[in-house]
């Protein structure tokens, strides 16, 4: 038997980078995925790759009746959500806190951060009804930080506290919340971040480099993490940030200290 077998998965940003590498993944054991995106195009193309195993949904996340109307959908099509996977996110602007804008701030939290709070409002009753269990995406940057990316860090830091909380919040309905938190990971959102840096020619060496296993993966890396995470083999784990970082939480002091020697 498949590790999903039968789970009906209700995916945000399910249609580019991880998300999409995600529904890939979950269909292969075994699921069905509701692919929810704001991009017309990209969903279309996400549903077949997937064929028969999935839905396409059209949904803002950041606009709470989208959400509402999108869990419905869901609900409409498969009759219960097993899973709630909250990896929508954005990651622009690339800046210190006293050059972000208050519109891209807010942006940013309406995206990243509050629509965990309108997923889990409007699907909260289907998980009780399953006993399943929710996912959020997070960043390896929530607890370290990154120059250059305040409010982006700050998005990723609420979500590894509010994932926590979640967790105690819902224990008593057998409904486990995790979180993944990659490092670098190469999609079209880490290219147009590193376009933006000064040095956009070095942030490929920058990138291979600061993994301790010596390279900057592909999204399945981290897809196959969420399915663990998701499935029965992970039953008793809840309020975990699960770094799927190749060491990179080590190897960032490695290299900056490797530099500070050079120079």
């Amino acid at each position: 038997m498949k590790l999903l077998e039968g789970k009906i998965i209700f995916l945000t940003g399910g249609s580019r980078g991880i998300g999409l590498e995600c529904a890939k993944k979950y269909v292969e054991a075994g699921a069905k995925v509701a692919i929810v995106s704001n991009d017309a195009s990209s969903l279309a193309a996400a549903v077949g790759f997937i064929e028969a195993a999935g839905v396409a949904i059209l949904c803002d996340v950041s606009n709470p009746e989208e959400v509402r109307a999108a869990i419905g959908q869901a609900l409409d099509k498969y009759g219960r959500i097993d899973v709630i996977h909250n990896n929508a996110g954005i990651a622009h602007p690339a800046k210190p806190l006293h050059l972000t804008e208050e519109h891209e701030w807010d942006t940013l939290f309406n995206v990243n951060l509050k629509s965990i709070y309108y997923t889990t409002r409007y699907g909260l009753e289907a998980l009780k009804q399953t006993q399943g269990c929710i996912l959020n995406t997070s960043s390896l940057v929530g607890a370290i930080g990154q120059e250059n990316h305040a409010a982006y860090t700050a998005t990723k830091g609420a979500i590894d506290a509010l994932t926590k909380s979640m967790a105690l919040d819902f224990a008593p309905y057998k409904i486990r919340v995790n979180a993944v938190a990659p490092a670098g990971v190469w999609t079209e959102m880490l290219r147009e971040w590193g376009k933006a840096q000064e040095d956009a020619a070095g942030v490929e060496r920058y990138l291979d480099g600061i993994h301790a296993l010596g390279y900057c993966p592909e999204g399945d890396v981290v897809a196959d993490a969420c399915v663990f995470l998701i499935s029965g083999m992970a039953r008793f784990i809840t309020g975990n940030i699960m770094p799927v970082s190749g060491g990179a939480e080590l190897g960032y002091r490695r290299i900056n200290e490797k530099e500070a020697v050079q120079k």
